[in-house]
């Protein structure tokens, strides 16, 4: 009998991430729908694809074989559909977006916006995590990062300008600590800092030493945490309180830093990291892909 489709696309999404919870969550379906299709698909073909354990899902080896050979042919059936928009009036799809936070708040946001306004027939769906996601194994389409953070095989374009890092303290936690004069007088003070997820380590804050003749130019220190927190906008709350000494980007403090709520310290030592970069994997032109690139990408000043 012909199998559906969707049901072998359902059940190549479950051997890759090998979860039928994230499965059915990227699919938009219930846990017990998506295992009842994998189930009907085994016992049409009447071989068993997937070992279920109470806490994960791996390929049997019929599975893994059935997935290296349909696996590349779907691939290729989607991206030649995907290529048919372009003789629709207007141009429509998914596109499944990866990205900080930060970046997507107070960076990109303006431009998103106007995007979805302008393609309303275009789907975003966008996920914002601090983890370095495998955008290729959690089938996302595109991923925007720091430039140093981008694997060497994506294609990368540049979204953001250069993203400076400040240390800030309201002016009750200056008045009632003072004012640290050098990274070395952070072990003095209340740091507020994050854990990224699947890192075992709080984020380290680094800071470019002013003094050009030492040989050590960029200096990282690892805070003693008053507050551990795993989202950049609570830093901020934390700061404006008065808990602490925040390491941030200067433009996610700058409305506080101009209504007096916060100071920046260490202003010379202050970091500029390179900006952030929308890579994605080089199979990827189709017009619509192109359309959001385009609407994303920096501008020459």
């Amino acid at each position: 009998m012909p199998e559906n489709l969707n049901d072998l696309r359902a059940f190549i999404l479950v051997a890759q991430v090998g979860s039928f919870t994230k499965a059915a969550g990227q699919l938009g379906v219930s846990q017990s729908a998506l295992s009842y299709t994998i189930k009907t698909l085994e016992d049409r073909i009447g071989v068993k694809l997937l070992n279920r354990t109470t806490r994960s899902v791996s390929p049997t080896q019929a599975g893994e074989r059935l997935r290296a050979e349909i696996e590349p042919l779907i691939t290729g059936i989607e991206q030649k559909l995907g290529r048919l928009n372009e003789f629709r009036d207007s141009p429509r799809g998914t596109l499944r977006i990866n990205s900080s936070e930060h970046v997507i708040n107070l960076l990109l946001w303006d431009k998103l916006a106007k995007f979805a306004m302008d393609y309303p027939d275009v789907l975003l769906e966008i996920t914002t995590d601090y983890a370095l996601t495998d955008i290729v194994k959690d089938r996302f389409d595109i991923g925007i990062r720091l430039g140093g953070d981008v694997d060497k095989d994506m294609v990368a374009v540049r979204v953001t300008p250069n993203v400076q890092m400040i240390v800030v303290a309201s002016p009750d936690y200056i008045a009632a600590h003072g004012s640290p004069q050098a990274p070395k007088d952070l072990q003095e003070h209340r740091c507020l800092t994050m854990r990224l997820p699947r890192h075992e380590n709080i984020m380290a804050w680094e800071f470019q030493n002013p003094d050009k003749t030492q040989l050590q130019s960029v200096i990282s220190y690892r805070p003693q945490s008053a507050m551990i927190v795993n989202h950049a906008h609570l830093l901020m709350k934390g700061a404006v309180h008065g808990l602490g000494l925040a390491w941030v980007p200067s433009a996610m403090a700058e409305s506080e830093l101009n209504a007096g709520r916060l100071v920046s310290l260490l202003s010379d030592w202050s970091i500029t990291y390179e900006g952030y970069y929308m890579y994605y994997p080089s199979r990827h032109l189709s017009p619509l892909f192109r359309l959001f690139v385009d609407a994303l990408k920096l501008r020459s000043a």
